[in-house]
């Protein structure tokens, strides 16, 4: 029987968003791979404990500030250098720590830009977490219907100088002609501040007006049979059947809604935190919560597994 291993792991985040990763040092199974850095979780010690002493123990620092994010499980095969068993990841974001990092074990290190890893090979555990921290923890929806055009594109402007680097382009009650016009001063504003747009409708229109990515509404999602090529690919989900369908595509991320009352829909029921936090359990693709959220829900969306929150109204 294989035996389960419970782990800490630790995502140091710097201010900029860069993270740090570890090589396996000498000795130790999966030698010169790279991986989030942490250890296993002793018996009597919460995660959080381990994490800690781990820290210490490793990397010479003291986290005083942690926030729990999500749990992975992963079998590990047998190789030559280590035996074959299941790990249980427990990821926390490090924001704040004491002390300078020092290499306590000969392993190497390596902040990393969320898209731009530039080291290699990486533990396959840890792969999906990278796919997740390539992606904002904000996603902004348009609201040019309730603003008018001339107030979104000047509150745009306003967010991309604070740091906005996904945009979900989502207009239906526009004509072709006017989501040209929109698509095409929306480009070459988010252009210039790397921020990455996707447009609501079909992968072909998307592409056709020269968006990075699409997102689909749950109707698409569910006649989709294959992934499209060539397009950062989110996808709108309301209950289990529809993440399912988003995972089994492999798409780059999905929207779980509503998760409190909103606006919109003010006779929805929300799903609540804990309903939300239960839904995320086991998936592999990276969720942003929408419906009701604020900046000041981030914390807790991502304590619930989310990557983030979407924003539609809050924002601008």
């Amino acid at each position: 029987m294989t035996k389960l291993v419970q782990v800490a792991v630790a995502i140091l985040i710097k201010p900029d968003g860069e993270y740090l990763l570890a090589s396996r040092p000498n000795g130790k199974g999966w030698a010169g791979w790279w991986e989030f850095p942490g250890g296993k979780i002793e018996a009597g010690e919460t995660p959080e404990h381990a994490l800690i002493r781990e820290s210490q123990e490793e990397l010479g620092i003291t986290p005083t500030q942690i926030q729990p994010w999500i749990k992975r499980r992963y079998d590990y095969p047998a190789t030559h250098d280590a035996e074959a068993k299941t790990v249980l990841l427990h990821f926390f974001f490090v924001h704040a720590w004491q002390g300078e990092l020092q290499a306590r074990e000969g392993q190497q290190f390596a902040w990393q830009h969320p898209q731009k890893l530039n080291v290699t090979p990486v533990l396959p555990a840890n792969a999906p977490i990278m796919q997740a921290l390539s992606l904002p923890p904000v996603y902004a929806i348009s609201n040019v219907q309730e603003m008018g055009e001339p107030a979104f594109l000047q509150a745009l402007k306003q967010q991309l100088d604070q740091g906005l680097q996904l945009l979900q382009i989502r207009e239906p009650q526009l004509d072709s002609a006017a989501l040209t016009q929109l698509s095409e001063q929306v480009l070459q504003l988010c252009a210039s501040y790397d921020c990455r747009c996707l447009l609501n409708s079909s992968p072909e229109q998307a592409q056709r007006l020269g968006y990075q990515g699409v997102h689909l509404n749950s109707q698409r999602l569910l006649a989709l049979t294959q992934k499209p090529d060539n397009l950062l690919v989110g996808a709108s989900c309301h209950d289990a059947e529809q993440l399912q369908q988003a995972q089994a595509l492999q798409l780059d991320f999905a929207l779980l809604s509503p998760v409190l009352p909103t606006k919109s829909h003010p006779e929805a029921t929300g799903l609540g935190w804990e309903k939300f936090g239960e839904m995320l359990n086991g998936l592999e693709i990276p969720v942003y919560g929408l419906g009701g959220m604020r900046l000041e829900h981030l914390s807790q969306a991502q304590s619930c597994g989310a990557r983030g929150i979407a924003m539609q109204r809050a924002l601008w």
